[in-house]
């Protein structure tokens, strides 16, 4: 979504996660890779669920498969643990069910709250083997942690969490603007491109680059770099 500029991930499709997660891949070393099931490719039927899942992992080389909903996906995360998919959960605010939720408001407040706890238990006792809370309070968070035996990821859920996810783009600051209360930035790389990019910008106008030190020699042969 965000590399493709798109305003929700509702746009993303399995050809675009597939080359993603095979560009990850190739910079892996250790980390448990998880790819990311797009919206419309697993909702239809656990045949079809399985179907996605399966091409994703051999094309990809990913460990497991993540994908949204609670209590409605159970089945379908019980399907494809049955059959050597790992299944990575993911309830509270969906992504993909933004419209749903109309706007990416926070989930679980209230009575609310129950749904949520039935959810996380739910996608538990199916096999997932991790859940990812996000934008709920932390004290349901808390709760959720205690309740099940898989591990808790949050994304603006609290350190109450066994895991925590910051979208890179997010840390780093690579834009501007929109940023959601749960995000902390450990840098501004934003402004520093900016005004990187200004100065180059200005060097070519006012013929300062490239300067003598990026031009080659005629006389010198075999260069490389």
């Amino acid at each position: 979504m965000v590399l493709h500029g798109l305003p929700t991930t509702l746009g993303v499709t399995l050809d675009m996660m597939i080359i993603h997660g095979q560009a990850v891949r190739r910079g892996l070393e250790r980390a448990l890779m998880v790819v990311d099931m797009p919206f419309g490719s697993y909702e239809e039927s656990r045949d079809q669920a399985f179907r996605n899942a399966a091409r994703v992992m051999a094309e990809t080389g990913c460990s497991a498969v993540k994908l949204e909903g609670g209590e409605t996906m159970a089945e379908t995360i019980r399907f494809l643990a049955c059959r050597g998919i790992p299944v990575m959960a993911h309830v509270g605010l969906s992504p993909q069910a933004v419209n749903a939720f109309g706007g990416h408001l926070v989930q679980g407040r209230g009575e609310n709250g129950q749904r949520i706890r039935r959810d996380a238990h739910a996608v538990a006792e199916a096999g997932a083997f991790a859940v990812v809370l996000e934008k709920v309070p932390e004290v349901l968070a808390s709760r959720i942690t205690a309740e099940i035996a898989i591990p808790t990821i949050g994304i603006g859920a609290s350190a109450a969490c066994d895991g925590q996810i910051l979208v890179v783009d997010d840390m780093l600051g690579m834009f501007t603007g929109f940023r959601p209360k749960f995000v902390k930035r450990y840098g501004e790389l934003a402004s520093a491109a900016e005004a990187a990019i200004a100065r180059y910008a200005a060097d070519v106008r006012e013929g300062r680059f490239p300067a003598a030190e990026h031009v080659y020699d005629q006389a010198k042969d075999g260069d490389v770099a």
